[in-house]
């Protein structure tokens, strides 16, 4: 790529703007939407943006068309883009500046900007000084007090967003896959955050051996996947990718190959307390090895089995390394779960509601991946978003699904909901067709907002009744884009497990609700605990492994998990089943 072309991130930037000037315009929200979208997937890139502008193929990244391309190609050919430029001339400079502060979006500060003449940051700490903000429609004294407050703390940069988990693997493995094609190569592979399935990363670890650890370094600058590197001595680099992440790329000679691993997997609470055991044994431990103070010799260990050995441990499994008791005395490793343990999926969707497959399609996707029972659970009336199914079409559906049932062979195929618990706890069916169903998942889809002991009662009150058999994505989180909602998640996993009512681990790779913490807290509470996908069509149903990975992290063995077990041993734990 030459090198007066744009990244990727300064293209996602360009775009990012153009929604913000054209939101500001007052246009109409499609267009809006279409530069935010667009700025997304050109940012999430993992190629450059720029070479496939001048190959003449950027039109298949998604969301970006030929009205895109002519903007892409106008900022590769001048630096500007024409329609920004026009935008810009119509608002003062820092009026997009305003938008960095929290609770304001081009909308409201184009409000501010009408009303008081609010064209600046310092425009504004000024009128909320001077309490002027409260005066205007839809502030108040709350805004004014946000507003100061972020002047004190300072007015933040744009944070860099974490990358979740499934596309950080997803990057990484492609990184690795490159390098492991190197001759030098004799060993590649992720480590840090990623190696321990944690929810999210700010970077990628990747360790490697070699018995030319400078060569495969060195290479790492090479890969198409490579926006810019830089060496960090000779078995060490760093580099960027097309959509801002940053790589730390360490090589080894395969006789340290373990020591490395071990180091950079971390986490590092986990490592500090290593170091402080190894101590007290005469040792020191780091990526170059075990130093015996008495004797002066360093073990290099070509495996990490050999590291935790010389300290006296057993192998811990990467999810556990997280100084959560695994290193105490007493300590015996888990046989964690896996995919393969799971034998059904109790939360799915399908065109019905808001999915992309039938119920027959789903229920095939389902046992080519090895489940033996599926439930179909579709969005309930006040779901609030997308395509719902009301009472009489979910009468229907039990007849459908019954019929679909009795065809296919190899497969239980169950008839259930997703229905939305509304703000008094209740579900949003009558009782007497929620107990024609053979599952119930009952889940917060409005009214986000409530204070915590309103929303721990409501809970609570779901988790009770008589027919919802399990919570689906208990407090709300989406991770990196959606705090979860205020729970008390105690006093849950204490109606949980009086009532018998089953709690999800839902697998969506930005949900994972319950969270690692909350699912060992809730199985320790005496909760059961299942692993759902909340697939929405055939090709997502494998975002198990996302849910595998959180109940990995939370300890949970196959026992632990009450969909591993054959449909004739589950069906009699759903709280129905009791009643």
């Amino acid at each position: 790529m030459p090198p007066s072309d744009p990244t990727n991130a300064t293209i996602a930037a360009a775009f990012d703007e153009l929604g913000d000037l054209y939101e500001l315009d007052g246009a109409i929200v499609h267009r809006v939407v279409a530069y935010r979208t667009a700025a997304k997937a050109v940012r999430e890139a993992p190629v450059s943006v720029a070479a496939l502008a001048r190959e003449g193929k950027v039109t298949t990244l998604p969301c970006v068309g030929k009205t895109l391309e002519e903007k892409i190609r106008a900022l590769l050919d001048t630096g500007t883009i024409p329609a920004a430029e026009k935008l810009r001339a119509k608002f003062p400079p820092g009026l997009i500046d305003l938008t960095r502060l929290p609770g304001l979006g081009p909308k409201r500060a184009r409000k501010l900007f009408d009303e008081l003449g609010i064209d600046s940051l310092e425009a504004l700490k000024t009128a909320a000084d001077e309490q002027r903000l409260r005066g205007v429609k839809g502030f108040g004294p709350k805004f004014e007090e946000s507003v100061l407050a972020a002047f004190a703390a300072g007015v933040p940069e744009r944070d860099k967003p974490r990358l979740l988990l499934s596309k950080a693997i997803e990057l990484g493995e492609a990184i690795a896959d490159e390098l492991r094609r190197h001759p030098a190569a004799v060993r590649v592979e992720l480590a840090g955050g990623v190696r321990r399935g944690a929810d999210s990363v700010k970077d990628l670890d990747i360790v490697a051996a070699s018995e030319d650890p400078p060569a495969l370094a060195a290479a790492l600058a090479e890969l198409d996947l490579v926006e810019s590197a830089s060496s960090s001595g000779e078995n060490a680099a760093r580099a960027r990718t097309h959509n801002g992440v940053d790589i730390d790329l360490r090589v080894v000679t395969p006789d340290l190959f373990g020591n490395l691993l071990q180091h950079f997997t971390g986490s590092k609470q986990h490592n500090m307390r290593l170091r402080e055991r190894s101590v007290r044994k005469g040792l020191h431990i780091s990526e170059y090895g075990i130093l015996d103070d008495a004797t002066g010799e360093t073990l290099r260990c070509a495996g990490e089995e050999e590291v935790y050995a010389r300290l006296g441990l057993p192998w811990i499994p990467p999810e556990l390394r997280e100084e959560r008791g695994e290193l105490e005395p007493g300590f015996t490793v888990p046989e964690l779960v896996t995919v393969d343990d799971l034998k059904g999926d109790l939360h799915c969707h399908t065109v019905a509601s808001d999915g992309r497959n039938t119920a027959e399609e789903m229920a095939r996707g389902a046992q080519a991946r090895g489940l033996e029972y599926i439930a179909i659970t579709d969005h309930s009336a006040t779901h609030g978003f997308g395509n719902h199914v009301e009472p009489d079409e979910l009468r229907r559906q039990i007849e459908r699904i019954r019929a679909l049932n009795e065809r296919l062979d190899g497969i239980e195929v169950l008839i259930g909901t997703e229905t939305n618990i509304l703000p008094d706890g209740s579900p949003d069916y009558d009782d007497d067709l929620l107990a024609e169903l053979d599952w119930v998942v009952g889940s917060v889809h409005t009214g986000f907002g409530m204070p915590r002991a309103e929303m721990t009662k409501r809970i609570v009150a779901a988790v009770e009744h008589p027919w919802i058999d399990c919570i689906g994505h208990l407090t709300g989180r989406k991770i990196e884009s959606r705090p979860p909602y205020e729970v008390d998640v105690d006093e849950v996993f204490a109606a949980a497990a009086r009532s018998g009512c089953m709690l999800e681990i839902n697998s969506a790779a930005d949900r994972r609700d319950l969270s690692d913490v909350h699912a060992r807290a809730a199985r320790a509470a005496g909760v059961t605990i299942i692993i759902n996908s909340d697939a929405h069509r055939v090709a997502t149903q494998g975002v198990v492994r996302w849910g595998v990975a959180t109940a990995r992290r939370a300890w949970l063995t196959a026992d632990d998990v009450a969909n591993t077990r054959p449909w004739a041993e589950f069906a009699p734990l759903r709280k129905r089943a009791r009643a």
